[in-house]
């Protein structure tokens, strides 16, 4: 991302007014001095006026800070420290890259215009430190088909940034390829209607209003995403190509790939997958023309993956299959997937060498406890030995005391004595 997202002076839009007026006046003076000096002062406002307001409508105007080229319908305002988009787009523009900017905030209706920008198709943000991008911040772009927020450090993404600022009355968005690639939140950030995790608010603008359902390309590579929220393709029925490689998911279990039915290549490279359910398997061989690309994941070969292998050796759906192989345990290691067997996939009870040292140092402990007790029992062994004969004894004349009154009680001749009397 081409320099830093420290706030830059932005080109100033009045200092550029005040530079238009000041060579419209001096195109009048000049034209004046040829002209006859009998020119009234109302005939001259009016037309400066006229000169003044006729200035923004030019077609093939271009904006100082970028450069333009109505040839090729691009306009291209590349590492210019912007703090907003310019105000005096050419209409014609139908390639807009505002690449390497501050713009910090993209507000609702950012790019409205009179003329509007309606041959705007492809808009490049990626890497002008945009951290909130508000409701209905690309609304009056009737052409936009690709847009780029990668490498961005969005803090607030509003759930109606791609649907407009009323989600009732607007119409869905023309976006086809959206790419949201390599956008992490500050550490800190400073807006506080952030209430929900990264993942949640990307899922919240995917799915608001149905506003994507004509999306065909998504990507989402290196977002760090650990799982993806249910529900979250739900409304993109016409997605082609999905693009999560590089992220940190563990499991696509609570995701639903079954309405995809035009989804021809999902990339899931390079993330954290150990095994794919039942569930999930099913569904990605249910889509008719789908590509799946699983490489760089850390697989776990135990008896959970037998119906993986399974599936691998039945499907061709899945791209460079012979190249999976087993990260985990340790003794399957680099094992490629498709050459393993079911009595290659068991669950023994093998700890993790970390659990395992925890049990070693246990054990130690315990018997470091139990060879003190006996040794405190060795060095005690006379005071225990007395104490174990007194209370020999103790018990031995409380057994004979109970014997004797038994035999006292038991005996006929002594049933009419007294029990206080002497014998």
């Amino acid at each position: 991302m081409p320099g830093g997202c420290s706030r830059g002076p932005a080109a100033g839009d009045a200092r550029l007014r005040l530079a238009r007026l000041a060579l419209v006046l001096l195109g009048w003076v000049s034209s004046s001095s040829l002209t006859t000096s009998a020119t009234s002062s109302t005939s001259s406002a009016s037309f400066l006026a006229s000169a003044v307001s006729s200035q923004p409508t030019l077609s093939g105007q271009c904006p100082p800070p970028c450069e333009c080229s109505e040839a090729a319908r691009t306009v291209k305002c590349v590492n210019r420290n912007l703090a907003e988009v310019p105000a005096d787009l050419p209409p014609y523009v139908r390639n807009l890259f505002l690449t390497g900017n501050q713009l910090s905030v993209l507000p609702t209706g950012a790019f409205a215009r009179r003329p509007p920008l309606a041959e705007l198709t492809t808009l490049n943000l990626s890497g002008s430190c945009l951290m909130e991008v508000r409701a209905g911040a690309f609304e009056h772009l009737p052409s936009l088909r690709q847009l780029d927020l990668s490498h961005n450090p969005l803090a607030y993404l509003s759930p109606f940034a791609f649907s407009g600022s009323n989600a009732s009355a607007s119409t869905p968005s023309p976006l086809v390829e959206l790419i949201l690639n390599h956008i992490l939140p500050p550490a800190a950030s400073a807006d506080k209607r952030q209430n929900q995790s990264f993942e949640g608010m990307v899922a919240a603008a995917l799915r608001a209003g149905q506003a994507l359902r004509g999306l065909r390309r998504l990507e989402l590579t290196s977002n760090h995403f650990l799982y993806l929220p249910r529900d979250v393709l739900a409304h993109l029925p016409g997605l082609r190509h999905l693009d999560l490689r590089n992220n940190s998911l563990v499991s696509l279990s609570y995701v639903s790939f079954r309405n995809l039915t035009h989804l021809e290549s999902l990339h899931l490279e390079d993330n954290a997958l150990k095994t794919l359910h039942n569930s999930t398997l099913a569904e990605l061989q249910g889509l008719p023309q789908v590509r799946v690309f699983l490489d760089n994941n850390p697989w776990v070969c135990d008896c959970h993956m037998e119906d993986m292998v399974t599936w691998l050796k039945e499907t061709e759906i899945v791209q460079g299959n012979a190249r999976l192989t087993c990260a985990f345990p340790e003794k399957m290691r680099n094992r490629i997937l498709l050459e393993l067997n079911s009595s290659d996939l068991d669950c023994d009870p093998i700890l993790p060498p970390s659990l395992q040292t925890s049990y070693v140092f246990l054990g130690i402990v315990l018997a470091l406890i139990g060879a003190i007790f006996l040794l405190v029992l060795y060095l005690n062994r006379k005071g225990i030995k007395k104490w174990m004969h007194n209370i020999r004894d103790a018990c031995r004349d409380h057994m004979e005391g109970y014997h004797y009154r038994y035999e006292i009680n038991a005996d006929p001749r002594l049933t009419n004595l007294s029990s206080n009397s002497d014998v």
